[in-house]
């Protein structure tokens, strides 16, 4: 008896935990661990889409390293001991420094899709933007959620059916719109074309191999109805359910002859907030300024369409000093850790924008993963910030970060 008061004394076990889900996460440490169980549940195509992109995927791979060529400065023997991670965004409060960015087709990942994103962005006061090519419609988001939601648009060649989008996120409560300007065509993504991927996933005899090998989504593939572009499914115009590639589709609906002119219509038809994503060089940045835009996400589609296409962290610092503060200026693409979002902010990003970050974590577990992620950010960011000496987002500034050569 008495050794087992002893050992009660140094030892505490564990509580067993029967949720296979939940006994991932407990050892999952960052982004890169949701990422690696991500891949263990999907389908190789469908982690493959989520995953890939352009070409050689050097676009992929530098929007991440480029955050490693970034190093902190960090001030001692401040008082940290209150950190506030929130911000203004267009005048309202968020609680962090980022946005959840648009990712397509999210159903792929998990049967909830983008519902599980909008009810994460809710839960945590954080803006939620929509995809154009999203598996849950314009209204079901809305549905699901009381939270700020944007909505990411492509410029249709048939400008009735963008105005038919626009009447319904009017009446659904969106506030802003981002305008992708980076799919004149689409990039190759050479993943997609090994695999014959479409959107929906077509079934052939590789795909039930793969689906018997990766039970947990198969599982939550087939009890659920057929994935569709769920904002244009009902539209004659619009794919609906029939299984496409993605490609064929963009070149289909997509207008590629777009010019500046077609911003301007957007923000007569719009009137309201209006985001140009996909800026990768100064000079369209300083053009956005002049046209009276509220923002600009700096994109490059996370590397899926110009491979050889700059790293946006690399773009931040010489925008923001040419445009002054005359518009929002949004980093978006390669963000895997908090630290990544206190660099950009100390360049000039007024926020940055999170996509691939949270697919990865609605693919390793719906809307527990998405949740995991963004706790992940926001602990990594708030650690960040104590170990550099600044409380609160304002007092990051550009003497925190030195680019090394």
């Amino acid at each position: 008896m008495g050794i087992f008061r002893n050992l009660q004394s140094v030892v505490r076990f564990r509580k067993p935990q029967f949720s296979r889900t939940r006994r991932r996460f407990e050892r999952a440490a960052n982004i890169d661990d949701l990422r690696a169980i991500a891949k263990r549940r999907l389908p190789g195509g469908i982690f493959d889409y989520i995953d890939g992109g352009a070409e050689d995927e050097w676009s992929a791979r530098n929007n991440v390293a480029a955050y490693s060529r970034i190093e902190l400065r960090p001030r001692i023997l401040r008082d940290v001991s209150a950190i506030d991670t929130s911000t203004t965004l267009l005048g309202q409060k968020t609680s962090l420094p980022f946005i959840l960015a648009p990712t397509g087709f999210s159903r792929i990942a998990q049967s909830q899709g983008e519902l599980a994103v909008a009810r994460v962005a809710d839960k945590l006061g954080l803006v939620y933007c929509h995809s154009t090519l999203a598996t849950r419609s314009i209204e079901e988001v809305s549905a699901v959620s009381n939270g700020q939601q944007w909505f990411q648009v492509y410029m249709w060649r048939d400008r009735a059916m963008l105005r038919d989008i626009l009447q319904r996120l009017r009446d659904s409560g969106y506030t802003a719109l981002a305008l992708t300007v980076d799919t004149a065509v689409l990039g190759r993504r050479e993943r997609d074309v090994r695999r014959g991927f479409t959107l929906p996933p077509k079934i052939g005899l590789d795909t039930i191999v793969d689906g018997i090998l990766h039970p947990s989504w198969t599982w939550d593939f087939i009890r659920n109805e057929p994935i569709t572009f769920a904002n244009v499914a009902t539209d004659s115009r619009g794919a609906g359910g029939t299984a496409v590639s993605l490609s064929a589709y963009i070149n289909e609906q997509f207008d590629p002859s777009i010019t500046w002119d077609a911003v301007e219509w957007l923000q007569a038809e719009w009137n309201g907030p209006l985001f140009i994503k996909g800026i990768q060089c100064t000079e369209d940045a300083v053009i956005a300024s002049k046209i009276g835009v509220a923002g600009i996400m700096v994109s490059n589609h996370g590397g899926r369409q110009l491979d050889g296409s700059p790293a946006p962290i690399d773009l931040i610092e010489p925008i923001a000093q040419l445009v002054q503060g005359q518009l929002t200026i949004i980093c978006e693409g390669g963000i895997r850790r908090g630290s990544d979002i206190l660099k950009a902010i100390a360049l000039g990003a007024d926020i940055c924008a999170v996509g691939r970050a949270h697919f990865y974590g609605l693919g390793a577990a719906g809307e527990l993963g998405v949740m995991r992620a963004i706790e992940m950010l926001k602990d990594e960011l708030t650690r960040a910030m104590a170990l550099s000496g600044v409380r609160k987002i304002s007092e990051i500034t550009r003497d925190l970060v030195k680019i090394r050569q």
